[in-house]
């Protein structure tokens, strides 16, 4: 008898193929950042749960409160909510790209986008790419997937 593939394993695994392949469609450069975006739709309790997911997973990999992030939001409840995150794990946090020159800067950039019924979110700096997929409900959202996680030297 030959095993199949369970419809839960294949999500699971388009979801992190997609998350894969749309990691390596931006790069940052150091000194410019590209244009964030996510989709209004997204309640703001669901783009808290992410955004502070993601944060949390951010900061285990650059350490927390230890730059200044530089951040380019759109009006979405998650570009508000992931500098909200930001702010609370102590990042500094511009979003006009003046700093005070004190410390180091990280240009983040994210993305959010739907995906059979889920949610797919990245972030992305100079050195680390983060990707992760939630199911989203009224009450916020939970993860999907294992956190995809890309560095670089």
């Amino acid at each position: 008898m030959k095993a199949s593939a369970t419809p839960i394993t294949r999500r699971l695994a388009t979801a992190g193929f997609v998350v894969l392949l749309l990691s390596g469609c931006q790069s940052l450069e150091t000194d410019a950042l590209v244009a964030s975006k996510a989709p209004p739709e997204i309640s703001g309790a669901a783009a808290g749960a992410v955004a502070g997911d993601m944060v949390s997973r951010l900061a285990e990999q650059i350490g927390p409160g230890k730059a200044t992030i530089a951040l380019k939001p759109d009006a979405s409840p998650y570009g508000q909510a992931l500098e909200a995150a930001l702010k609370g794990w102590g990042y500094a946090v511009v979003t006009d790209q003046k700093t005070d020159g004190g410390k180091s800067v990280i240009p983040l950039a994210y993305m959010v986008m739907p995906f059979e019924g889920q949610v797919l979110a990245r972030l992305s700096t100079s050195t680390v790419e983060l990707g992760r997929a939630y199911t989203v409900t009224a009450s916020g959202a939970t993860p999907a997937s294992a956190l995809s996680l890309l560095k670089r030297g």
